[in-house]
């Protein structure tokens, strides 16, 4: 891993990608790459299906302790992140809370809804909190969490599609009519299965150090 890392370091390579330990990557990579200007901490991000296509969320895991500083740094690498996918969409970015009220939720989170809300920007809007039970809506591009919660979010989120993908399978193979509506349905069943397969979107991207130049070079845009 240590190597790996080192290798993009001397520009003998542009991508890692790495099946190992999440902190341990966190810390070689920190160590040998610098952070980006202004960016206190790298977050793990990915993409989330949604009702209207893929949300970016961050951070899924590698900052357990986050300040109001690193959420806010994290709205604008997400917006980042998402802008550099989807370049003709400018993000609506909002904080994972308990509750949609502006009184709700941790300091931190509350210091974070002052920060963003304070901070218009060009590039992103924001939309204040979003709860859990609104993750696949689709009305936000860009959550942001600390990694506790966002890891948490996630690997629920996993748990569920595999229940109900098995649970689907279970009542559509356990009777007869059942077989042979599957057997008809068998196209749009697969596309569900697709949909719904945490195999497909497990992958996590670090964003935030140095050597990630081209959203080093949207941040510096976005701030």
């Amino acid at each position: 891993m240590w190597l790996a890392i080192q290798s993009v370091k001397d520009k003998e390579a542009d991508i890692v990608i790495s099946a190992g330990n999440t902190g341990a990557l966190l810390v070689v990579s920190k160590l040998n790459l610098k952070m980006i200007e202004n960016i206190d901490k790298p977050a793990l991000s990915a993409l989330w299906p949604n009702k209207r296509g893929m949300s970016v969320v961050l951070d899924l895991g590698a900052n357990i302790d986050c300040s109001s500083k690193n959420l806010s740094d994290f709205s604008i690498m997400g917006a980042s992140l998402y802008t550099s996918l989807y370049p003709n969409i400018k993000p609506n970015v909002a904080l994972l809370n308990i509750g949609s009220e502006e009184l709700k939720g941790n300091e931190t989170i509350k210091e974070t809804y002052q920060l963003l809300n304070e901070k218009k920007s060009d590039n992103y809007n924001f939309a204040g909190y979003i709860e859990g039970n609104h993750l696949m809506d689709g009305e936000v591009n860009v959550i942001v969490s600390d990694g506790f919660t966002g890891n948490v979010a996630l690997k629920t989120a996993e748990g569920t599609a595999n229940f109900i993908t098995s649970e689907l399978k279970k009542v559509m193979t356990g009777t007869l009519i059942g077989k042979i509506s599957s057997l008809l349905n068998i196209s749009n069943l697969r596309k569900f299965k697709k949909r719904l397969d945490p195999r497909l979107y497990n992958g996590a991207i670090f964003i935030g150090l140095y050597a990630a130049w081209f959203f080093k070079t949207n941040i510096r845009k976005f701030n």
